[in-house]
């Protein structure tokens, strides 16, 4: 039994069945599809593909999703920036904007309570 998996990322460089089986004949064991790019459509088509392909081949192979976490935003800064030099204290805010030197403005309330 194997301890080591290979897992492989597929996108647009990896999008033809040439190419999968190659992955697969290669040890394969995961394949990681990233919902950040691409639509439903080839997401399913890819995956379509590398099951086939693993049936053809009796392989058993996984499929990651790696789907995409929340993304947080800052609020507006000066229009010429905020310089941080290394080390420098910061502060984070619960506001929209903020033009004062040292303070980043982070309007996600739930994020400032759990920190």
């Amino acid at each position: 039994m194997l301890r080591t998996k290979i897992v492989c990322t597929l996108g647009p460089a990896s999008d033809d069945e040439a190419t999968l089986r190659a992955f697969l004949e290669a040890g394969m064991a995961v394949a990681r599809i990233n919902f950040s790019h691409g639509d439903h459509a080839d997401h399913a088509r890819r995956i379509a593909i590398v099951r086939r392909l693993a049936a053809e081949m009796g392989r058993a192979v996984a499929v990651m999703a790696d789907l995409q976490g929340p993304k947080l935003r800052v609020g507006r800064l000066p229009p010429d920036g905020l310089l941080l030099t290394e080390g420098e204290t910061v502060r984070l805010i619960d506001a929209p904007a903020s033009a004062e030197p040292g303070v980043i403005p982070l309007p996600h309330p739930e994020v400032l309570r759990d920190v």
